[in-house]
């Protein structure tokens, strides 16, 4: 029996898909084959792998790449599930040389550069080295606040006059962290107030998102919804839907406000009532494109997703099936449809992610936040506190 057909039938006979600790084996023997080969070939822990490129070379890019703080990051999960204290080594230099970007006030992303490496090294080794270099990266994030919009800025550059991308969202984390951390309350009232001015415009009455608030910066008023790299205005982009489950899970954590969780569950029903239409759990990168089934599927989506499913799933006790369906999503991933062979795919963990299918750029490829997600899942999946 193929996978599809083995997990259509699985779901509707209500068997649940079990994530397997052979699987979870296969998956981090693949992880260390797959990084010790890279680190081999690519010893500069100043560039950082993000993708592949058209000819099928891999992509480097540098620190001020939004996704540059993904691979240390995965280094840190990679040693937090084997113990093994070579990968914390490695995690270590590649968390270290992205440290200048604390000052980087150019973009909204720090929480993916930085956070997402820096608060590991601190809560791994508590060095308060790191939790300063956070502590600085918090009040060059916060420097794009707008207090007129209300929200934090996302790109700088045209048509748009003030944008706020779904994305960014994610970075809220490390605001919230930060005002923990130093006891300063502005970063909190800014990460709520983003949050607020979000749930405000961002979800349509379905529940689903637009991609991109494009906002007058001069009285907050908000101009256009519309998206970047989904199909069209009016459509729902899968990953940006699965950003919003994420992001509205962890300020339900961190505020313990309702109205958070009641969105993150929203937005989540929203996702799996998508998936539900389609063979496998992993999305199209778009759920309204018309071209499906003939279109790029995204990994990266349905890691994200899973990751924030399996959060959600200890706020809302059993009245849900977020949990199992996190397990479906992840064992997809683990099958050798989604998970690469060792030596192959330029080293990255996961196959078929969509980047930026409007400019034809990363479509069908692996991603490095993809595998970020793919093992913070499979981590929470091992620690998982019902």
């Amino acid at each position: 029996m193929g996978y599809v057909c083995m997990l259509l039938f699985c779901l509707s006979a209500g068997v649940k898909a079990q994530v397997t600790k052979p699987a979870i084996g296969k998956v981090l023997n693949l992880a260390e084959q797959q990084y010790k080969s890279y680190l081999k070939q690519y010893p500069d822990a100043a560039l950082y792998p993000r993708s592949v490129n058209k000819d099928g070379s891999i992509r480097l890019v540098k620190s001020k790449d939004w996704t540059s703080g993904f691979f240390g990051g995965n280094l840190w999960y990679l040693f937090y599930l084997t113990g093994k204290g070579k990968w914390k080594n490695e995690a270590i230099r590649y968390t270290e040389t992205l440290e200048n970007e604390k000052y980087n006030k150019t973009t909204h992303d720090l929480g993916f550069v930085l956070y997402n490496t820096f608060y590991k090294a601190y809560q791994t080794t508590h060095n308060n080295r790191y939790k300063e270099v956070l502590l600085e990266a918090s009040k060059s994030l916060s420097s794009r606040f707008n207090p007129k919009v209300g929200a934090i800025r996302s790109w700088d550059f045209k048509p748009f006059k003030y944008p706020v991308i779904v994305d960014n969202l994610m970075n809220l984390e490390m605001l919230l962290w930060a005002a923990k951390a130093s006891g300063d309350s502005s970063f909190y009232r800014i990460a709520v107030s983003h949050a607020d001015v979000d749930l405000k415009y961002r979800f349509r009455p379905d529940h689903s998102t637009y991609h991109v608030l494009d906002f007058n910066p001069e009285n907050g008023e908000l101009i256009k919804k519309q998206t970047f790299q989904g199909y069209a205005d009016g459509s729902c982009w899968a990953r940006g839907q699965a950003w919003a489950i994420y992001a509205y899970t962890f300020l339900y954590r961190e505020t313990r406000d309702p109205k958070y969780l009641l969105q993150a569950e929203a937005a989540a029903d929203y996702f799996l009532s998508q998936t539900d239409l389609a063979q496998d759990p992993i999305p199209f990168r778009d759920f309204n494109d018309p071209e499906i089934p003939n279109v790029s599927k995204d990994a990266s989506a349905a890691a994200v997703a899973a990751s924030g499913l399996l959060e959600l799933s200890t706020y809302v006790g059993t009245k849900t099936n977020y949990y199992d369906r996190a397990q479906a999503i992840l064992s997809a991933l683990c099958t050798d449809e989604y998970l690469a062979k060792a030596g192959t795919n330029q080293y990255f963990l996961l196959k078929h992610s969509t980047g930026h299918r409007p400019h034809q750029d990363e479509v069908d490829v692996p991603l490095i936040y993809a595998d970020y997600y793919f093992l913070e899942a499979l981590y929470r999946y091992q620690h998982y506190k019902k």
